[in-house]
């Protein structure tokens, strides 16, 4: 290869993490992405699947979840092959510059992921603290969730999967899934369970969408801790089965609260834990397993800034991070959450798409350090832009989701010019078509040689 010796060196913020410092082995990476996969908004989000009845939900909770992880694992193995962050691995794909775009949108969601996760855990510590101290104090709480989780992820990955998932956190969490999972078949409401076919009003394929969209959300900030791996061998089996097996449980657990009479949002979720042989000490496990989540939140927020504005301090970045969704907790409620999932969804299947047809199928699975910070990715690669763009359109046409009132200019938008509405969203699902055309796109006319 010939190295381009007139380039400046990038960042050591961006730059491939040296090999003294890859300390991850692939029992690592499973672990991280095992506890990540379970938390108290995979409880949430599993009981909006509830509707279709235990059987239907659980055929759409596996068929998302396999579906979800294998883009996950692909983007976990392309940061470990290249040792960069996840948004500098869209540099090659979109230019440097155009990089940006997604960095903008990931810090968003990453912001609002933050906020939500630290809002799910003061409200469930602050209901803890009702039951057993009468003490009503949801703002401290917050304060104390935000500033713990902001402290992991000014630590970084290797400390938080070395020295707090691997000696103790993992456990807990695994020990507290376990114990509820043992209580909901042993509460003496088991039978519920399998009580009929549920009301059906959910379609199927788009209950697989709020599932895939679960593992696509973290695909933007994967390989922010992949990048730390000593190997890529064994990354993509790591972070697919961690992932998976977690995502499937967890999903099930919350369909099975819902079935048992919770309501399907965290006040409803927490009461019904609570109400367990052993509630106090189950929703204590669930707050611990709950952390690492926000961390990687704050942690990749304060990556993706890095790629916009690679001098900065990730310390100072990541306090900011902690701060700002502090502060949008306070007055989070959770009315939009499912809309939230979708708009996601919309934005994310179809910027996977892209990034995968041009790194494991145009770029042969290697990029190299010239690809990623040479002087031909320093623009914006705006052919890149149309298969993302025609995925998103194709993914809101299926399933229009964003403010109020989208849904409806959505509508009249496609059906003034003669296109039935919705398309594919109850056949099809979104997740499917969307990334289908965006990736068969991708390879179309990323793979022409014309200059951007």
């Amino acid at each position: 290869m010939t190295i381009d010796t007139a380039r400046p060196a990038p960042p050591e913020s961006i730059a491939p993490v040296p090999a003294h410092r890859r300390a991850l082995s692939a029992l690592d990476v499973a672990v991280l992405w095992n506890d990540l996969s379970l938390g108290l908004l995979v409880l949430v989000t599993g009981g909006f699947l509830a509707p279709l009845g235990l059987a239907r939900a659980a055929a759409a909770i596996v068929v998302g979840t396999l579906i979800g992880c294998l883009p996950l694992a692909a983007a976990a193995l392309a940061g470990a092959r290249e040792a960069v962050p996840s948004m500098v691995l869209f540099r090659p794909v979109l230019g440097r510059i155009g990089s940006v775009i997604p960095s903008v949108l990931n810090v968003a969601q990453l912001l609002g992921w933050t906020a939500v996760e630290f809002w799910a855990m003061g409200r469930l510590a602050n209901a803890l603290s009702i039951d057993l101290l009468g003490i009503d104090a949801f703002a401290w709480w917050l304060a104390l969730v935000a500033a713990g989780c902001t402290a992991l992820a000014i630590g970084g990955p290797v400390l938080v999967v070395e020295r707090f998932l691997e000696r103790f956190g993992t456990w807990i969490v695994l020990a507290s899934g376990v114990a509820l999972t043992v209580q909901l078949l042993s509460s003496g409401r088991s039978t519920e369970l399998g009580a009929g076919p549920g009301t059906a009003t959910l379609p199927f394929w788009l209950a697989v969408d709020l599932v895939i969209v679960m593992p696509v959300s973290w695909l933007p900030l994967v390989a922010d801790s992949t990048r730390f791996a000593r190997r890529d061998e064994g990354v993509f089996g790591a972070t697919f089965a961690g992932y998976a097996v977690g995502n499937v449980w967890f999903y099930l657990l919350g369909v099975a609260l819902v079935l048992q009479g919770a309501r399907a949002d965290i006040a409803g979720i927490g009461t019904s834990i609570l109400g367990l042989a052993g509630g106090t000490i189950l929703v204590l496990g669930l707050l611990v397993g709950e952390a690492p989540n926000a961390f990687a939140n704050v942690y990749s927020a304060a990556v993706s800034t890095l790629n916009v504005a690679p001098r900065a301090s990730a310390a100072w970045l990541s306090a900011a991070v902690g701060l700002i969704a502090f502060l949008v907790a306070l007055t989070f409620t959770m009315e939009r959450y499912e809309v939230f999932l979708f708009l996601i969804g919309s934005v994310f299947v179809p910027l996977a798409a892209i990034l995968l047809a041009d790194y494991f199928v145009l770029a042969r699975g290697r990029y190299g350090s010239d690809r990623v910070f040479g002087a031909a990715t320093a623009g914006i690669r705006w052919r890149a832009l149309v298969p993302w763009v025609a995925g998103f359109v194709l993914y809101h046409w299926s399933v229009p989701t964003g403010p109020a009132g989208w849904t409806h200019a959505v509508e009249t938008a496609f059906t003034s010019i003669g296109l039935p509405f919705p398309l594919l969203g109850s056949r099809l699902g979104a997740s499917l078509p969307s990334f289908a055309l965006a990736f068969t796109l991708a390879l179309v006319v990323l793979r022409t040689k014309v200059r951007d």
